[in-house]
């Protein structure tokens, strides 16, 4: 399942005895053990072991199987944690099937990987009674749910499009958006907010810097100068500097440029490429807003720019002028 239902799957089905949270999202991975330890952990040090994965190996992993087989002292539940748990094969069946296959009523074994494992591990997702939790990063679509169904049980309604506001004011990244999305509901509460409209998310949240270089490159693709150039001055204010700036520029189109002669869907360009699968969906709409040859020309531009900047022929501010008449006065 997806992090986004595991807590009603949760309060639907009760402690179940294996989990595995298994994925690069951070966010989920921690809040879904902290969500199983205040619900079933009373007494951490007395009912809490945990081990590292990498540790565990032949006939250490006999210390794991121990541990999972101890009765609780004093909680509901005895919560064994292993990270980065990659087993082969053979060490399954020699040491852990028979933990799987029959597990102890009153423990949860917790297993919390950062990814898949290698060739020759083990598919613990599909080993008996292990409830898999999809904690990989999230598409535009997930990240949206999870704040909808955050404010739906805080009593607050937010649509679609507002929960698209403030996913991409945070550019997707749940850390960010967890803290924005608590700072919201709060100032909800104390001013008796019912609704989360877009006006108090842009009152409240300012936009990530790299959601404010995907603004300029829209500005750019409708050559509205004065838009352009009003972004810059609101980032130079937020501690933007012409040399960070054109940094930024140049690092986007080149990500534009590349996905825009990507062949594959967006999930295979976002493997190719090395980025989420959202950063690929949204590059390529933006870029199919500029021909190819546009998009190497203001890389080019910018790039070139740096480079002068660099050998010292010219100055940041003077820098940041020469590429911004380039991009709307000079044809690529």
């Amino acid at each position: 399942m997806k992090y986004v239902d595991f807590k009603k799957f949760t309060d639907e089905n009760g402690a179940q005895p294996i989990y595995l949270f298994e994925g690069e999202e951070v966010y989920f991975r921690e809040k879904g053990e902290a969500l199983l330890r205040a619900k079933y952990l009373q007494e951490p040090t007395l009912d809490y072991a945990a081990f590292d994965g990498a540790a565990l190996k032949g006939e250490k992993l006999r210390a794991l199987t121990d541990a999972a087989n101890c009765f609780p002292f004093i909680s509901e539940r005895r919560i064994v944690r292993v990270s980065e748990f990659y087993p082969t094969e053979k060490e399954y069946e020699d040491y852990l099937s028979a933990l799987f296959e029959n597990p102890p009523k009153a423990t949860i074994l917790l297993i919390v990987n950062g990814s898949k494992g290698k060739t020759g591990t083990v598919a613990l997702a599909k080993k008996p009674n292990v409830t898999f939790v999809d904690c990989s990063r999230s598409d535009e679509e997930t990240i949206k749910k999870w704040i909808y169904v955050t404010c739906k049980r805080a009593g607050i309604y937010a649509d679609g499009v507002t929960c698209a506001k403030l996913a991409s004011y945070c550019v997707y990244d749940m850390s960010r958006i967890a803290k924005e999305t608590e700072k919201l509901l709060g100032y909800c509460e104390a001013t008796g907010a019912q609704r989360l409209t877009d006006e108090i998310v842009e009152g409240l949240v300012y936009p990530d810097a790299d959601y404010k270089i995907y603004e300029l490159a829209n500005a750019l693709s409708r050559r509205n100068y004065s838009a352009f150039m009003h972004i810059v001055k609101e980032l130079s204010t937020r501690g933007f500097n012409e040399t960070s700036l054109l940094s930024s520029l140049a690092s986007y189109f080149k990500g534009l440029y590349e996905v825009s002669i990507s062949k594959g869907s967006d999930r295979e360009i976002a493997t190719a490429l090395g980025i989420k699968e959202y950063s690929a969906k949204k590059n390529r709409e933006q870029a199919s807003k500029f021909t190819k040859a546009e998009l190497l020309g203001y890389y080019n531009a910018v790039y070139g720019a740096i480079s002068a900047l660099k050998c010292g022929e010219i100055t940041p501010p003077s820098a940041l002028k020469a590429v911004t008449a380039k991009l709307f006065f000079e044809k690529t």
